[in-house]
């Protein structure tokens, strides 16, 4: 898992002069944290159908029956939705590789959500709309974890996107070896307790399917839609309930090997991090001790406990 991992980028993010007025929306998380472990691919829509720097401002307009429009601002009368639906359709083939897409936030071609669309007069903005390159993404990727700059400064949203881009990273690179039944089985082991985490009722519900591997038409098939309904699983952030729920039942595994003493202690700091007393680091290090100290194949390959590297530092402050 140590290999740079693909993921796209809106190329302002990056730093690069590409905004309408020649600057850049530089998000120093990508750029000073993500770099090292990433192999950035940027994209700067605008740019890609021919628009220049500097160039009058987008939105997105209301348009009636002829649906959300992407034109200038200036009342020119610049229409370039189709060159823009055109692009991202045609690009998509290009992107499949990806493991995660940073986007621009608020963008008319970049912006997840909340995106401004006004009405046929340039007025009454609406903050309901999505940029039309991070529409495509979600129609022809709908398993690719998406994420905006803004968003990213969530802590709690900025570890779920990591731990999904890593998560995709190594599914992905199954699908290079080739696939086989073993080593979709072996991942889908690997990552129950990560999966509990995130969701125990979406889990209760892949088991079942995964089982039933053996009934489809080709491993391909069956690899399809795993990997939506698995990262589909992951987009839910993890709570603290389900965490807690996930740390007792790792401490299990250790209640024979450990005085009262210890067991006590332990417990104490699973219920102080599930009041929100302590951060998420805490009982986890005591645990990684007791599986250095009390060795379980089981949990050792499980990568609840690192489904990233360590040196990102997100699991910290919560």
């Amino acid at each position: 898992m140590s290999a740079p991992i693909p993921v796209g980028i809106s190329a302002c993010l990056l730093g690069a002069p590409v905004r309408f007025d020649g600057g850049h929306k530089r998000f120093d998380f990508a750029v000073d944290q993500l770099a090292p472990y990433c192999h950035f691919q940027p994209v700067c829509p605008e740019m890609a159908v021919g628009l220049p720097v500097p160039r009058p401002a987008l939105r997105l307009v209301n348009a009636g029956k002829q649906g959300i429009r992407l034109c200038a601002s200036n009342g020119s009368g610049i229409d370039i939705t189709d060159e823009m639906l055109a692009f991202s359709d045609q690009k998509m083939a290009l992107l499949r590789h990806l493991c995660g897409f940073i986007l621009c936030a608020k963008s008319p071609s970049c912006g997840m959500e909340r995106v401004k669309v006004y009405d046929s007069q340039g007025k009454n903005a609406q903050k309901n709309g999505e940029g039309l390159f991070a529409q495509a993404l979600k129609r022809h990727m709908p398993w690719l974890p998406l994420e905006e700059n803004g968003r990213l400064n969530d802590p709690v949203l900025r570890e779920n996107f990591i731990a999904r881009v890593y998560a995709l990273h190594e599914l992905q690179q199954i699908w290079q070896q080739g696939l086989s039944r073993g080593a979709l089985m072996a991942f889908h082991s690997r990552y129950k307790l990560l999966l509990l985490a995130h969701s125990q009722p979406d889990y209760r519900e892949l088991g079942p399917f995964v089982a039933g591997m053996a009934q489809w038409p080709t491993l391909e098939a069956f690899a399809t839609e795993y990997r939506l309904r698995f990262m589909r699983l992951l987009s839910h952030p993890a709570s603290r309930r389900n965490h807690t729920n996930v740390l007792m039942h790792v401490q299990g595994y250790f209640r024979p090997h450990l005085s009262a003493q210890q067991r006590q202690e332990l417990a104490n700091l699973i219920d102080r991090y599930r009041q929100g007393v302590q951060p998420l680091l805490a009982p986890m290090t005591l645990l990684r001790h007791y599986m250095t100290e009390y060795p379980d194949d089981y949990l050792a390959q499980q990568r609840y406990f690192d489904p990233y590297p360590e040196a990102l530092r997100l699991r910290y402050g919560h």
